[in-house]
């Protein structure tokens, strides 16, 4: 899983698979969620991603059972 924050275009992108994309559905105004050919996941997008969230250009993650940041 990678998380890409692009300050140029405002995007987050969240991939969570290495694949292509075969369809792209905007499930809310702003955010997209691609899928691949088995019509799973591939990535989440966000754009105008410093609008939804306060620092986009840092993260934390929680692995269950321990605290991590990044």
């Amino acid at each position: 899983m990678k998380v890409i924050y692009d300050p140029d275009t405002d995007i987050l992108t969240l991939i969570l698979r290495e694949m292509s994309i075969e369809e792209s559905d905007e499930i809310s105004e702003g955010v997209i969620i691609d899928y691949g050919k088995d019509n799973k996941i591939v990535s989440i997008e966000m754009l105008d991603a410093s609008e939804n969230i306060s620092e986009p250009q840092s993260f934390m993650y929680e692995i269950k059972g321990s605290k991590a940041t990044a």
